[in-house]
């Protein structure tokens, strides 16, 4: 699931995007990745199962990110593992979700509640400290303001539909641009001085 937590945390997407990244999606001569289909868990006589769709949260969760080259290198290592699963498990490999990134050895989707299982227990296989996978959406958006990014432009990476909601869950991080405001109104009041 390693590819799962990567493309989580460095495009801040939420759990069932990033388990819904498809190779058709991704164009590697223009560097850009689509995010347009997400994975839902639903119950199918009784059994949990994994099922893709292709309407997101919202209008704008639907987005074009650029590719980030860890994430290139992590893509190409991913194709070449579902490649060798495939030639190895025959017949038994699920060709049904060829164009899903997030696939397990027998080609079969992750069930979104799967993640969240196994990303508790390498938290705690490594002695970390439990947080919710959904946090890593979270610390990339934290990240980013840390790092100067506009909050306008964190709201189009992040897939909100109003500015609205990343500034009502993300200004407070912000102190970096509150004290830039105030060193240039401590200048234009002293004159500089």
């Amino acid at each position: 699931m390693h590819i799962v937590i990567l493309l989580a945390a460095m495009y801040s997407l939420r759990r069932n995007e990033a388990l819904g990244v498809r190779w058709s999606r991704i164009d590697f001569e223009k560097n850009q990745i689509l995010i347009d289909t997400k994975v839902i868990e639903k119950s199918v006589d009784g059994k949990k199962i994994a099922a893709p769709v292709e309407e997101m949260k919202t209008k704008s969760s639907r987005r074009t990110l650029p590719l980030i080259p860890v994430i290139t290198d992590a893509l190409n290592e991913q194709k070449e593992k579902q490649e060798a699963y495939r030639k190895l498990f025959k017949r038994s490999y699920n060709r049904e979700f060829s164009d899903y990134v997030c696939t397990n050895q027998l080609g079969e989707l992750f069930r979104p509640d799967q993640v969240t299982d196994h990303f508790r227990r390498l938290l705690d296989q490594y002695g970390l400290r439990r947080i919710r996978f959904h946090d890593l959406r979270h610390t990339c958006a934290s990240l980013l303001i840390k790092n100067g990014m506009q909050l306008i432009n964190i709201k189009d990476y992040l897939g909100h539909s109003d500015i609205g909601i990343t500034a009502n869950i993300y200004a407070h991080l912000d102190e970096s641009s509150k004290q830039s405001s105030a060193d240039i109104m401590q200048n234009i009041y002293t004159g500089g001085k």
